[in-house]
């Protein structure tokens, strides 16, 4: 069955929204703050794998700042949400193991929200769809 314009175009906007709102609130809330504060959280942050703590704030800034900014412009948009999703899932899993569902909810949604960026792609409006090949889909 062969979408109409409208729903397509519908479509796009509402992956548009679903990109640009999910990227920017985790820019706002978790990115700009590592990163505008750096050796604060360089105290803080929790180091799972034993990295140490200047490599973990690292990796978490190149998943909270850099790939929400590239899934904003719609670039790379499938592989931005990788390391945006491993993040989470270590948070919950590993450092917060304890958290209630009601302590770790902004943790779900976010992963909620990248989930289906991943699933469903950047759509139309996106830098991406001007790219050819492999790289349109990534």
């Amino acid at each position: 069955m062969q979408a109409s314009g409208w729903e397509e175009r519908a479509r796009d906007l509402g992956l548009l929204w679903l990109r640009v709102s999910a990227g920017l609130l985790l820019l706002w809330v978790h990115g700009l703050p590592k990163l505008l504060d750096y050796s604060a959280e360089l105290q803080r942050i929790e180091d799972p794998f034993h990295l140490g703590a200047s490599l973990t704030l690292m990796l978490a800034i190149f998943a909270e700042v850099l790939c929400p900014l590239l899934i904003v412009a719609g670039v790379l948009v499938r592989l931005a949400c990788l390391p945006i999703l491993a993040v989470l899932l270590v948070a919950l899993l590993l450092v917060h193991p304890q958290w209630s569902l009601a302590e770790g909810q902004f943790a779900w949604l976010l992963l909620i929200l990248f989930s289906s960026i991943l699933i469903a792609g950047p759509g139309s409006l996106a830098l991406n769809h001007r790219f050819t090949g492999a790289l349109r889909y990534v």
